[in-house]
């Protein structure tokens, strides 16, 4: 086995003769070594070793034990999966129960067994090479509600895994993001998600519905309570009572509504208009909206006591234009939904319309591209859509680039990998030649960046 393909150990040891010794056990490995703190938090950075053993007595008071326990923090806040195993002092028990407080992996007093010491940087090893696996497993999952939620962005990826864990409690989601980013689709996921499931999904779109009328379609009604009420109606509260009330475009709720709406979340009651009764309302909430709410509290448009009722859980969803991949994966499935509404046959996407759908920034995000394929698919002369037939510029903003190299590399191979999949439709032998790489390579790749 050459060297490059060897698990990194960093060792990190004051004393050189220990220092010595330990690198001679472990030639397994490659090691690699740092005799104080700030030597020790470069080779992490540079290296990123799955395994560290290190004394806690370093430079420049090697008779104290805080420098240690600060380069202990400071390599699980850096690379928080990192096993570290600390060496301590003969009598050092206290500290050595420190350090796994703070989230070492396992201790050694000194003099310790070379062999025990093996034992224990070998299950240090395996254990962090499971959690990786598992890491890009979960990657690679997405919900069963989101099955018909088509990305492969990382973004959006632990946006759906963050829908799943929240679902299963009763806690008031705010989802936030651009115009035509499916909030609705992620609402109805925490709904088809949780216990109530098998209960009402009512959504209602406080922007749709005037003024004057918003207040009786929310909280409905008693006969005679105005001209032309001429019997009782349920509001959409009451309608939801078990399940899931869907309050879309929230930061358009008038002022004079938001304390009644605060009063039902704080009470769990409502009151319907010409009534006197209250109606106890067992419901779950999910609001959405494309606006800041924070600016509109600024702006005295929200009431703050409100925002704090809904936004228990806050959902920030990536637009389109971050989503790596997406743009090009949910045209191709656009094409084929509308190519066989429109009795069209089999169409495709042509390169050159390909290449300008990821360039467009889709200010409209999946709706503006669901519309703009649906166009195209009933204006395209033959099967194959071209840009022409697309009609968007190819104009590219430029990216900010992270200083890390290893997380740029990483991050641009990442990126690469998933758009020529994307524009490959799916298909792997052709994004391999895009890429010009084996098949076999790119499936090593996939792997490791936990795509599918």
């Amino acid at each position: 086995m050459s060297s490059e393909k060897l698990p990194h150990l960093l060792i990190v040891e004051d004393d050189r003769a220990l220092q010595k010794q330990i690198r001679w056990a472990f030639d397994q490995y490659e090691t690699i070594t740092a005799d104080d703190r700030e030597s020790a938090l470069a080779q992490i950075r540079r290296f990123q070793p799955p395994v560290v053993t290190m004394d806690l007595g370093l430079p420049p008071d090697a008779d104290s034990v805080s420098e240690g326990f600060r380069l202990l923090e400071e390599v699980l806040t850096l690379a928080p999966d990192t096993k570290v195993i600390v060496l301590t002092g003969q009598n050092d028990r206290a500290n050595a129960l420190r350090a796994i407080a703070l989230g070492a992996y396992d201790f050694f007093a000194k003099p310790f067994e070379i062999e025990m010491l093996g034992l224990t940087i070998d299950r240090a090893y395996r254990l962090h090479e499971l959690q990786q696996e598992n890491k890009r497993l979960q990657s690679m999952q997405q919900p069963d509600v989101l099955s018909g939620l088509l990305t492969r962005d990382p973004a959006l990826l632990r946006v759906c895994r963050t829908i799943e864990r929240v679902s299963v409690s009763d806690a008031t989601v705010l989802l936030l993001g651009e115009s035509g980013t499916g909030k609705e689709i992620l609402a109805r996921a925490v709904h088809e998600s949780s216990t109530r499931r098998g209960e009402r999904f009512v959504a209602i779109n406080c922007a749709a519905i005037p003024e004057n009328l918003l207040e009786s379609e929310l909280f409905g009604y008693e006969k005679g309570a105005f001209t032309g009420a001429a019997r009782m109606t349920l509001g959409k509260i009451e309608t939801a009572n078990n399940g899931t009330l869907m309050l879309d475009e929230i930061g358009d709720l008038p002022h004079s509504l938001q304390a009644k709406l605060l009063r039902f979340l704080q009470e769990r009651v409502v009151e319907r208009i010409g009534g006197r009764q209250e109606i106890p309302v067992n419901v779950r909430i999910v609001c959405a909206t494309h606006q800041n709410l924070k600016s509109l509290i600024a702006d005295g448009g929200f009431r703050e006591d409100l925002y704090y009722r809904l936004a228990e859980i806050v959902v920030n969803i990536p637009p389109l234009r971050e989503r790596s991949g997406d743009p090009a994966l949910l045209a191709h499935a656009f094409v084929r939904r509308f190519a066989e509404e429109q009795n069209r046959g089999a169409m495709t996407l042509r390169e050159d319309a390909t290449r300008a759908i990821e360039a467009h920034r889709w200010p409209g995000n999946v709706r503006e591209l669901e519309n703009c394929i649906k166009r195209a698919v009933i204006m395209a002369d033959g099967n194959q859509i071209t840009a022409d037939d697309i009609g968007l510029s190819t104009a590219q903003p430029p990216e900010a680039t992270p200083l890390d190299l290893r997380q740029a590399r990483d991050e641009a191979e990442r990126r690469v990998i998933i758009t020529a999949m994307a524009r490959a439709d799916g298909n792997v032998v052709k994004a391999a030649e895009l890429l010009g790489v084996s098949r076999p390579t790119l499936y090593d790749l996939m792997h490791r960046f936990g795509l599918k």
